[in-house]
């Protein structure tokens, strides 16, 4: 160990971000919670409220003080919005015109950002090896009921390489914690670029080395959680979000980098061979994964960790659940982004509501162009790259109805479809094994709708006239009555 004494904090410091969130009166505190259950149903009526704050968990049952959890990171407008360094005092709707076209954007400049290798980081504080390894040492909760152990990847950022290209892969996958701490499965799930290096790596040399880190700046939750394109490393496009190159360690077991910022991280080997049953888990679908089946399990080699360090949670569940807000709004404007750059005209907005878990219900509203205009472009969004995994629904609708506002799609639905025309039905598209509908030994297919709820290009002029004042006259009238309508 060495003694640092006092110095800046790493840039990506979980620390930092606490204190700028807490400035914004976005924290809450939470004392004397127990990791088993308590802990993630507190998490899990936060994110309930109408205005749910982070909370940082401490004095935890059977853990000294300063071992500490936060949940609910990104699941509010300002706190994603700082997250993204898009402002801080953004609500939902500013939120969304800031990202639009960000997502490409970032992608575009992430080359300019190759990470920053450092020797030393207050990471590398305390260091535990192979056979003395614990991870119940630290306080990991189990989040809900059913939950087959104790869960310490939630919000952690698993980083993988392609062995041929050496690209690097950053990607946030549950981890459940085995053998009395000694190990910890990862379940990456299957088609993600992840798992697909893991995969390399087992068929080229038998092993796949791992870095983890457990607490860091939310925007690795961002990255790690949502479709980056292939060929561009998640390190390097959270250093185009925050416009700064990402310092980082390199593994000594592996190799690998491990963010410089992170309170908590560990590398090792996963193999094949070394599996253990793992799950079930309440998952992002809002219902818990299939029964217990064999994963592979990390052979730790070490694992790193600061003073009094924090763990960054986020639990999914039935939406909304701890990152549900911050997938929605992602996904939303990388979807957008992606129909736009195809070439497609009219775009006007894409929402993946939050009660799909930000995939599975997807609408799109545009400004028809010509005939076949909707359908082109409910197909185009339901096997994009931002939106083909485990995508269910995707809705299109006209420009005048506002695709988050589910009344309204609702709505356009039932009034400008012919079930018997309007609803195309694809076979055997990218799903998952966390899929509820999946039964048990089928193959990872699903099907998907595509809905034109838009009115008919070719009736357009004489389609019936919707039943309401001009907005631009209820907005003068709302504002003459302000009072009477309080």
């Amino acid at each position: 160990m060495t003694d640092r004494g006092v110095e800046a904090e790493p840039l990506l410091s979980l620390r930092t971000w606490i204190d700028r969130v807490a400035e914004l009166g976005e924290l809450g505190h939470v004392a004397g919670a127990h990791w088993d259950l308590e802990l993630g149903a507190i998490a899990e009526l936060s994110y309930r409220r109408p205005r749910p704050k982070a909370l940082l968990f401490d004095e935890i049952a059977g853990y000294p003080r300063g071992m500490r959890v936060l949940t609910g990171s990104t699941g509010s407008a300002r706190r994603l919005g700082h997250t993204l360094r898009l402002g801080d005092e953004l609500d939902d709707e500013a939120l969304v015109a800031a990202l639009r076209g960000k997502p490409s954007q970032w992608a575009a400049r992430a080359a300019d950002f190759p990470v920053l290798e450092v020797a030393d980081a207050p990471l590398l504080r305390n260091t535990v090896e192979g056979p003395d390894v614990d991870l119940t040492a630290f306080p990991v909760p189990r989040w809900h009921g059913l939950d087959g152990g104790r869960f310490i990847g939630t919000g952690c950022f698993v980083v993988t390489s392609d062995p041929e290209s050496g690209a690097v892969n950053g990607g946030c996958y549950r981890m459940q914690v085995q053998n009395d701490g000694r190990t910890a499965t990862i379940n990456a799930v299957p088609g993600k670029h992840g798992a697909q290096n893991i995969a390399r790596w087992f068929e080229r040399e038998g092993r796949a080395p791992v870095t983890v880190s457990f607490g860091h700046d939310p925007v690795l939750l961002v990255t790690g959680g949502t479709e980056v394109p292939a060929g561009i490393s998640e390190l390097e496009y959270a250093g185009a979000i925050v416009g700064e190159r990402v310092p980082v360690l390199r593994g000594q077991a592996t190799g690998l980098p491990i963010p410089a910022g992170s309170e908590f991280a560990l590398e090792g080997w996963l193999r094949p061979e070394l599996a253990c049953d793992e799950g079930p888990f309440g998952e992002w679908t809002g219902y818990y994964s299939a029964s217990r089946r064999p994963v592979p399990a990390l052979e730790i080699s070490r694992v790193h960790f600061r003073d009094d360090c924090i763990q960054l949670g986020a639990p999914p569940g039935k939406p909304p659940h701890d990152y549900s807000y911050m997938r929605t709004a992602m996904k939303s404007a990388m979807i957008q982004d992606e129909l736009v750059s195809s070439g497609l005209q009219g775009i006007k907005a894409a929402w993946a509501h939050e009660a799909g878990g930000g995939r599975l219900f997807v609408v799109v509203s545009l400004a028809q162009r010509y005939a076949g205009h909707a359908r082109q472009v409910a197909h185009l969004t339901a096997h994009g790259p931002a939106a083909a995994y485990m995508n269910r629904y995707v809705v299109v609708v006209d420009d005048d109805i506002d695709p988050t506002n589910l009344d309204e799609v609702v709505w356009a639905m039932s009034t400008r479809t012919d079930p018997a025309q309007d609803i195309d039905v694809i076979a055997r598209t990218w799903g998952s094994k966390l899929d509820p509908m999946l039964a048990e030994g089928a193959p990872p297919h699903n099907s998907r709708a595509v809905i034109d709820a838009c009115r008919p290009f070719e009736r357009l002029a004489g389609f019936p006239k919707v039943s309401q004042s001009d907005p631009t006259y209820l907005r003068s009238v709302a504002d003459k009555w302000r009072d009477a309508l309080s």
